[in-house]
């Protein structure tokens, strides 16, 4: 049966990131997930964690000079310097929380060499700390230009890095925008697969609407053999609390 993750980067951001955890707790989720909490100190979050006993699956690096457009750098020649730092700082942060993932956001444009490399060091740097490394390919509507736009790029680095701790982070929302055959691709690909996401399409509102039935696919994948959890990263139409029977019906 899936399990699911809140994404607390969308959902009650109303409230501090501790208060979410607490909320994620209360309505059901087993798991939580985040985007950039590096302004929330890590003690709270600790706390929170402790309280709930839910597990912190993943954060974000940063994303650079968002004023300037940046979404990412770990792709970006030239910029070396600020991704190996923006790493090592959600490495850091990840460890503190005993959170299992850091999602390495590549960022607009790029080069490939760039990111092999900024990969191969993030993979080393987290190797003995057990933190999981992930890649996810993003929309070009969400994030123009976004280096890694597909399921099966995010694969030939996965192989090409070899590191057993670097795996793909696929957003079921993101491969529907751009590519579509969601089923066939997450089986071709579950092997490098560490965490699963799902939103509706093309909305990004909660899972029960618009391309994609999760009716059909979360059994599916559930028969592909996966059991790591799902993790729901949708903007809410109205609050989270009034959005979330979805998940009623998909556990049931």
């Amino acid at each position: 049966m899936a399990r699911f993750s809140a994404n607390l980067g969308f959902l009650w951001t109303d409230v501090p990131l501790p208060d979410a955890i607490r909320r994620a707790a209360a309505t059901g989720f087993e798991a939580v997930e985040c985007h950039f909490p590096y302004d929330v100190d890590t003690a709270a979050v600790n706390a929170a964690l402790d309280e709930t006993g839910l597990p912190m699956l993943g954060l974000n690096t940063t994303r650079g000079d968002t004023a300037a457009g940046d979404f990412g750098l770990s792709a970006l020649k030239g910029r070396e310097e600020e991704a190996r730092a923006a790493i090592t700082q959600a490495i850091d942060y990840a460890h503190a929380i005993g959170c299992q993932n850091v999602h390495v956001m590549a960022g607009k444009g790029g080069d490939e060499r760039t990111f092999l490399s900024n990969l191969a060091f993030a993979a080393y740097e987290a190797r003995d700390l057990n933190i999981g490394i992930l890649i996810e390919p993003i929309n070009h509507h969400d994030a123009e230009d976004y280096f890694l736009w597909n399921i099966e790029q995010a694969a030939d680095y996965v192989e090409v890095i070899g590191a057993p701790n670097l795996k793909i982070m696929f957003d079921c929302y993101h491969v529907q925008v751009m590519q579509g055959d969601l089923e066939r691709r997450l089986k071709a690909h579950l092997p490098q697969v560490g965490h699963i996401q799902i939103a509706a399409a093309p909305s990004r509102r909660e899972p029960d609407e618009g391309e994609i039935s999760y009716e059909r696919l979360i059994p599916a994948i559930d028969a592909m053999g996966y059991d790591g959890f799902i993790g729901a990263e949708y903007k809410p139409r109205t609050t989270t609390d009034e959005g979330l029977g979805w998940m009623t019906a998909f556990s049931s």
